[in-house]
């Protein structure tokens, strides 16, 4: 058990370093300057694991422990010195924050699941963990909503959510759920982005005509 934890763990820094890069990212894309890098850095890598803590009524990981807070400034900081030397810094952007959410995902959903939590509300904190420090930094960053596009994104984390579920369900050890779900999340949404796969989106239609009563057939 005391391993499994160091491993979520591990699991929830490499994910906040991730979304903390991707929130410089966008810093550097919007030429903001080193506090800028830091402020996105930090609302994106700490964003969806604080709504969830809160949510799940725990003390929120980064007010007990401020490692992750220290590693948020500090991914940002050094993106500030180095993002001019990366040519396509969207499409690395793209990558990192599919790799990133497919991390959080895993982490939020064990996290709610060892809570006691069914597993709907499970994968509902995978999906929050996933992209509410997304939406956050695209708000700030003025850059297009992950919500709001077309692109798989929000799909891409709860099948890596319902992945980990059955996989542990199965009984596969936890390090294989993890893994699985990971490679799922992530897996799913490189697809989208390399070929541009999209879930079928509302076209409007035109709206049925009353008859001569007022009453639509």
């Amino acid at each position: 058990m005391a391993e499994m934890t160091d491993i979520l763990r591990l699991l929830d820094l490499a994910s906040v370093v991730v979304f903390a890069v991707t929130g410089a990212l966008v810093a550097s894309r919007n030429q903001m300057d080193i506090v800028g890098f830091m402020w996105l850095g930090v609302v994106t890598g700490i964003g969806g694991g604080t709504v969830r803590d809160l949510l799940l009524d725990v003390p929120v990981f980064w007010v007990v422990n401020s490692t992750p807070l220290a590693l948020c400034l500090g991914a940002a900081a050094l993106v500030h010195f180095t993002a001019h030397l990366v040519a396509s810094r969207y499409r690395i952007l793209l990558y990192l924050d599919a790799f990133g959410m497919a991390l959080v995902t895993t982490v939020g959903t064990a996290k709610a699941h060892d809570l006691g939590t069914g597993s709907l509300i499970a994968v509902c904190m995978g999906v929050i963990t996933a992209s509410v420090g997304g939406i956050l930094r695209d708000l700030l960053g003025q850059e297009p909503s992950i919500l709001l596009r077309r692109d798989i994104y929000v799909t891409a984390a709860a099948l890596g959510s319902v992945v980990f579920l059955v996989a542990e369900g199965f009984g596969l050890p936890r390090l294989a759920a993890m893994g699985l779900a990971v490679s799922a999340a992530f897996g799913l949404r490189a697809l989208a982005i390399r070929f541009d796969i999209y879930l079928p989106v509302f076209r409007p239609r035109p709206g049925r005509v009353p008859d001569s009563r007022g009453e639509v057939e």
